[in-house]
């Protein structure tokens, strides 16, 4: 159950299959094997940053699997993306919910590790997560996207996304309005 009131609980990511994906909510223990799938180099070009060490992951997850904010104003959603035939993960999907006088809005963001990009699981990840929140009654879908950044622009593209003129810290702002019925 999904509570619009201030102070009220946040929805808790829950297990999501798609044709070729599991994807299972993020855990501590996940750590250990994700330090593997972020630590090529070409994964920041776009985004900065370094490759972490298993200990920064599992500091970052311990603060991530909470579910929220410290103040409880933003609720956190975590997926590790597996193969469904099996293997070691290949990326990740987050989202962070804000409560707006309208709804729920999700701003989001997706990886898929190098040696397994180019074959649609991101975007198969992202759609499948778009189609859970609309089953939640999140209103509007967020991401920022460097402008340079192509492959997130098609996964952005392909599951209904569109590029607004607002730019934040460089990067662009691309939206999904969802309504009651379906998607705009």
């Amino acid at each position: 159950m999904v509570c619009k009131a201030a102070g009220m609980p946040w929805p808790r990511a829950v297990r999501l299959k798609s044709d070729r994906l599991v994807l299972e909510r993020l855990s501590i223990e996940h750590a250990d094997v994700m330090v593997n799938v972020l630590a090529p180099r070409e994964l920041y070009r776009f985004t900065g940053g370094e490759p972490p060490s298993t200990e920064e992951l599992r500091a970052r997850y311990t603060r991530q699997a909470r579910g929220q904010s410290e103040d409880g104003a933003a609720g956190w959603l975590n997926w590790i993306t597996h193969p469904r035939n099996g293997g070691p993960p290949i990326g990740f999907v987050q989202v962070t919910l804000h409560r707006a006088a309208e709804g729920m809005t999700a701003d989001r963001a997706w990886l898929v590790t190098p040696s397994a990009q180019g074959h649609g699981f991101a975007t198969e990840a992202a759609q499948q997560v778009a189609m859970w929140l609309h089953s939640i009654h999140v209103q509007e879908l967020n991401a920022l996207i460097h402008p340079e950044h192509e492959a997130s622009a098609r996964v952005a593209r392909r599951i209904g996304m569109h590029p607004k003129t607002i730019s934040h810290d460089g990067k662009i702002l691309w939206r999904k309005r969802l309504t009651a019925t379906g998607t705009r």
